[in-house]
């Protein structure tokens, strides 16, 4: 992978001598999920401050593809650009009048012409699932909706990187696991995504890498499972374990489990107690995941590709899967964690269907992929095709 962003012997003081970054020393790889987390003062939005050119180094520097910020007004604007911020606090980003104006914002200011600008921002409002919320007031907005026009007011201006404050703060859980399916999309596209968050047990099964901060430094830093694979290290960071890792520990401290280390899901650690139980985790016939490119067919299509492949159990990732869901009458059985579940569906012989779009089709076949060469089990995999094309592909 290659370094897209980097910290060298950082250090940051506020004004009153409160030292919030400590010679920290980080490097960042382009295309990947890094999530942030430590206990408040750990210096997580300080260091996102720094990343995005909002804050300026007291001691030491900041690298975009090796090259150091420059803090004049020109360099900053295009830092800007590439590296989006979006604000903990959706109200602290969203000022105009309507929601087109706020999205608007960023590719005016760029001096985009009117087309490219109107162009921009009706793509960016269409990707985050608000085509026809142009006119409405901001304010009026609810929570999750605030946050999706604060993610689509940078997207408008094509950034590399996307950064996110506390993500899912003061959003219910369904809004709070939309923004973070949306994130993965965005990933699939080739974004890359920094979060922060209190949240453990989302860094641990959404981060490709959590960084552990602690008083203006880096604790440690790897996957979830080498960071929260240490108790001892957590919990002098005033953190908990993921409800996972917390349950596994317990299972094996019981004798109920053997293992080397944690699992990453609840899959995986269905996987391990069928295993003991069982002696096998799955069973002679497994059931198919269908997967079905909504930007294929119409609604139409979609429910006449229901019917010859008669699954129990139907998700949508992204937003365009969910709309489409919508308009086409489709009650929902997962609307989150769909490619897992549906995994553990086929686990038991049930049959089920994935909607999604883009760069998330590929995703759930690499997922399902690893997840049969880990373990063993053979999933058929089939993408429909839409009734004016004739056969279906098949994968193992």
């Amino acid at each position: 992978m290659t370094s897209l962003l980097e910290c060298r012997n950082v250090v940051y003081s506020y004004g009153d001598g409160t030292k919030a970054l400590k010679s920290v020393s980080i490097s960042l790889d382009e295309g990947q999920k890094i999530a942030l987390v430590g206990p408040n003062g750990a210096g997580k939005s300080t260091l996102m401050l720094m990343l995005n050119g909002i804050l300026r180094p007291s001691v030491g520097e900041v690298l975009f593809h090796d090259r150091a910020f420059q803090y004049d007004s020109a360099s900053l604007r295009e830092i800007r650009r590439k590296v989006g911020m979006v604000f903990q606090n959706s109200d602290d980003q969203l000022f105009a009048p309507t929601v087109f104006q706020d999205v608007a914002f960023g590719p005016v200011n760029l001096g985009f012409p009117k087309d490219k600008v109107k162009l921009y921002a009706d793509y960016a409002l269409q990707y985050v699932g608000l085509s026809g919320y142009e006119r409405r007031p901001p304010h009026h907005l609810s929570g999750g909706e605030k946050k999706r026009v604060a993610i689509a007011g940078i997207l408008a201006m094509e950034p590399e990187v996307l950064i996110l404050d506390e993500p899912t703060s003061n959003l219910d859980p369904a809004s709070a696991e939309e923004i973070m399916e949306m994130l993965d999309e965005l990933n699939c596209g080739g974004k890359t995504i920094i979060i922060s968050t209190h949240d453990v047990d989302l860094a641990y099964r959404w981060a490709d890498e959590v960084i552990l901060m602690e008083d203006g430094g880096v604790l440690l830093r790897g996957t979830g499972q080498e960071v929260f694979g240490d108790a001892e290290l957590i919990k002098r960071a005033r953190l908990k374990l993921p409800i996972v890792v917390d349950l596994y520990k317990e299972l094996v401290g019981r004798g109920l489990l053997i293992g080397s280390k944690p699992p990453r899901n609840v899959l995986e650690l269905t996987d391990l107690l069928e295993t003991g139980t069982r002696g096998t985790a799955f069973q002679e016939v497994l059931g198919k995941i269908y997967i079905c490119n909504v930007d294929e067919p119409d609604p139409e299509g979609i429910k006449d590709i229901l019917e010859r492949s008669h699954v129990s159990y139907i998700g949508a990732m992204g937003t365009n899967a969910k709309i489409m869901a919508e308009h086409a009458g489709i009650p929902l059985d997962f609307t989150y964690g769909v490619i897992d579940k549906c995994i553990l569906k086929a686990l038991v012989g049930k049959d089920s269907l994935i909607m999604t779009s883009g760069g998330m089709i590929d995703h759930s076949l690499k997922r399902i992929r690893a997840y049969c060469q880990e373990s063993g089990a053979e999933i058929e995999v089939v993408k429909l095709s839409s009734p004016a094309e004739s056969g279906v592909n098949r994968d193992r």
